[in-house]
């Protein structure tokens, strides 16, 4: 058995033909607007969100980049949310991590308006997810759970294991896969005996930052494996958390790295963004 691949591109250029169509629709009574604010000159951040305003541009949404230096004091940044808040033609408000250490995650993620919150982070959000309610849902895991649809792969009855317990990927991807009624179990560097766990998984999801961690011996005959990783090899060249070539051998779906997951996030991100828009409106009409 070689594992048909599910192209993260495939699907991304898919749903943002979806998106770009909508946003044209609705370009007669409102913009969908996205800010992000970049601290500092870390190089992979700033190539995210190069990224971020490409794809925006592309599906006709207005992006606004706001760079701030490194030694931008907190209180500083807050305020820049804070108007951002306050501008009704943002949407979407993103603030690219990590931050520098004397500045507080928590507190700028909290002072994000939820309803201009399209990353999913915020507490109200990431609460309405857990209950099942409307919410914005965290790009990457709702990326991954897209990639299950469009390749029509059940999630109901499966069991479903993640590797990573962080609460941007590990913790709302099995969240997600709960709320579709698959049995998870989440395992991370204190589980014991992890490939005990890891082979009984229908649909497994790697998320620990770890280069080809992940072994045909970790992997059930015919799982789907979807690997969130990105990571280099010695050599510098990118790779996952999952040994592909010998993976694929066993598995009877699976994500390359690069081309997989990475390109729904920013994805799932402009759709956020279209929705709340479009949350906007529907709150001037009402």
């Amino acid at each position: 058995m070689t594992a048909e691949l599910i192209s993260g591109k495939e699907v991304a250029a898919s749903l943002r033909e979806q998106i770009k169509s909508e946003v044209l629709e609705l370009k007669s009574q409102i913009t969908p607007g996205l800010a992000v604010i970049l601290v500092g000159d870390n190089p992979a951040s700033r190539s995210y969100v190069k990224g971020k305003e490409k794809a925006s541009g592309e599906a006709g949404i207005y992006s606004e980049l706001k760079e701030l230096p490194e030694s931008v004091s907190e209180e500083e940044l807050l305020d820049i949310v804070r108007n951002y808040n306050d501008n009704p033609s943002i949407h979407g408000i993103l603030v690219q991590l990590p931050l520098p250490d004397h500045i507080s995650e928590k507190k700028v993620i909290e002072s994000i308006s939820p309803e201009k919150d399209v990353d999913g982070f915020h507490p109200i959000n990431i609460g309405r997810m857990m209950t099942g309610q409307d919410a914005f849902l965290p790009c990457t895991p709702y990326g991954i759970i897209q990639m299950l649809r469009y390749k029509n792969i059940s999630m109901e009855g499966k069991h479903a294991v993640i590797v990573g317990r962080s609460n941007i990927v590990g913790k709302p991807a099995g969240q997600l896969l709960l709320n579709e009624n698959a049995t998870v179990t989440y395992c991370h560097s204190r589980t014991t005996d992890l490939k005990h766990m890891t082979s009984q998984a229908d649909i497994l999801i790697a998320a620990i930052g770890r280069a080809e961690f992940i072994q045909p011996d970790h992997v059930k005959e015919g799982a789907v494996v979807i690997d969130v990783g990105m990571n280099r090899k010695e050599n510098g060249k990118l790779c996952g958390d999952v040994d592909f070539e010998r993976v694929k051998e066993k598995a009877s779906y699976i994500t390359p790295v690069p081309g997989g997951v990475g390109p729904m996030t920013i994805t799932m991100l402009l759709y956020n963004t279209l929705q709340s828009a479009k949350k906007h409106l529907e709150r001037e009409r009402a």
